[in-house]
């Protein structure tokens, strides 16, 4: 079924973008929090102007990757563009900073980086069992109020944390707009844990990050051409030859498309699902085909084709 893509709206915040957004882990280089892979900058750039010109208007990143180096390549690239775009980016509560003035001060730096004024959207990276989350969300609501970030939201909390975290800023009339979870036909926590059910009941915006499973959901992977490197060790051959009936009907479903890929079809099923995806694209040809994922919807049955395909190959 053919769409017209429509700006979605991030919970209950101003801040809105078209679902399916570009994110930025896969492009760190250090290998202290990404993948540790290296890929030329005009690849990365590529990956942004394609992106671009795809219609994305959404784009994720952290000060965690590259401990603020893509925070600065990212600016790098929408100060070329000049285009006006929608910006997130995460704090990281490493356990030397357990203060608010720790979250914006770091807010401050990584608008710095990226030579902007203000976040669309700022995230702690995940939970500190060290700082109450108490504090980190009265931080936030400050950072709201000074008008340096138009909305907040959280990455890697269970349901529990999600629901302390919108109830402390609920009492400071700041909407919790996200909560980033990983999120693919993979792998389904945020839906056995009660995770999207918090989201729904309270307004709060799913943001699906690894939507392809790290690549195993492109079809590129079979037990006789495995991924690289650490991938390859958590899958392994039996897992890879589990899942190729579900590729096979992901093949199957994007032909009844008009030859959509694999990937293109598994990114369209989080759609469908509520989330925004927050796919990696490291050059020119991964950001086409990722965005490929638009425009179209997979009808009911199809989705409901896909769910009972992965129910036994969940992470």
């Amino acid at each position: 079924m053919k769409v017209e893509e429509k700006p979605v709206r991030l919970g209950r915040s101003d801040v809105h973008v078209i679902p399916l957004g570009l994110g930025t882990w896969t492009w760190d280089s250090t290998g202290q929090f990404g993948p540790g892979r290296d890929y030329k900058e005009d690849d990365l750039r590529a990956s942004f102007q394609t992106s671009m010109r795809c219609g994305l208007n959404f784009y994720d990143t952290a000060e965690a990757y590259g401990h603020g180096e893509i925070e600065s390549l990212l600016g790098k690239f929408i100060k070329e563009s000049g285009a006006n775009i929608v910006v997130a980016s995460k704090f990281p509560p490493w356990r030397k900073r357990f203060l608010k003035r720790h979250l914006l001060s770091s807010l401050r730096d990584g608008l710095n980086r990226m030579a902007l004024q203000q976040f669309d959207l700022y995230q702690t990276h995940f939970h500190s069992r060290f700082v109450p989350i108490q504090t980190w969300m009265n931080a936030l609501a400050d950072a709201v109020e000074a008008g340096l970030t138009k909305a907040v939201g959280v990455s890697n909390y269970n349901a529990n944390q999600l629901r302390l975290a919108h109830k402390v800023l609920s009492k400071r009339n700041t909407p919790l707009a996200t909560a980033q979870a990983e999120y693919s036909l993979f792998h389904r926590l945020a839906e056995r844990d009660g995770l999207f059910d918090a989201c729904k009941e309270l307004g709060v915006s799913l943001r699906a990050y690894s939507p392809l499973a790290q690549g195993l959901l492109t079809g590129r992977f079979t037990p006789s051409n495995p991924p690289p490197g650490q991938r390859g060790e958590r899958f392994g051959m039996e897992y890879l030859a589990k899942v190729q009936p579900l590729i096979g009907l992901l093949k199957e479903i994007g032909q009844s498309y008009g030859g959509k890929t694999p990937a293109q079809v598994a990114l369209n099923w989080v759609i469908c699902g509520g989330a925004v995806p927050i796919h990696g694209a490291k050059n020119a040809d991964q950001a086409a085909e990722n965005a490929g994922a638009l425009g179209w919807r997979l009808t009911s049955d199809e989705v409901s084709a896909l769910d009972a395909a992965s129910k036994d190959l969940q992470r």
